[in-house]
């Protein structure tokens, strides 16, 4: 079949934008995702080969690193997640393959997350409400493990007033829902 649609994990043609005073909730579906473990024994190895593909060392618990188009975020003991845009890093987690070798284990994640941005002056008002981070005290740049709607999602700080939740695909609707009521309570 050659006349299929893309959707977005919201159902949509075109990814879903609210505005609301002080705050922008956009959904994000341009972006790639691939998970990386270094193999017991290998870790100085992945280290090397991530230093050399992002232009930064791998981040520690709570951190996000990159100097260019990939970026990385701490998700546990010797675990992160790597991000890029997806038009010009479809194939990221082979990418990132490539680059390790088998000294880390990598594992595409693109169509198992999906990303809404929050920015704007509401957003420490409207993740306030939705989860137990402290987004006011966050560094910029950071990232966290939190529940946010009743999902276990990642919190990114990018900058003073954007954010990013990174939850699970299949309950997009849902953490969709918990943000737009979550900024019609707080604004």
């Amino acid at each position: 079949m050659h006349d299929l649609t893309a959707t977005t994990a919201l159902g949509g043609t075109t990814a879903e934008v609210r505005d609301f005073e002080g705050l922008r909730i956009s959904e994000c579906p341009d972006w790639a995702l691939a998970s990386l473990a270094s193999r017991l024994g290998r870790e100085d190895e992945v280290a090397a080969a991530a230093q050399a593909l992002l232009g930064a060392a791998l981040p520690g618990v709570g951190a996000c690193a990159g100097d260019g188009p990939v970026t990385a975020f701490w998700i546990g003991p010797e675990q992160w997640m790597l991000e890029a845009p997806h038009g010009s890093h479809e194939d990221l987690a082979a990418r990132i393959k490539a680059a390790m070798g088998d000294a880390g284990s990598v594992t595409e994640q693109t169509d198992g997350w999906v990303r809404f941005d929050l920015e704007g002056a509401g957003c420490h008002q409207v993740l306030e409400l939705m989860c137990n981070a402290d987004t006011r005290r966050m560094d910029s740049p950071a990232a966290t493990r939190t529940a946010i709607a009743h999902q276990s999602c990642f919190l990114i700080r990018r900058a003073e007033r954007h954010f990013s939740v990174i939850g699970p695909r299949s309950s997009a609707q849902s953490l969709h829902h918990g943000l737009i009521e979550a900024a019609y309570s707080a604004l």
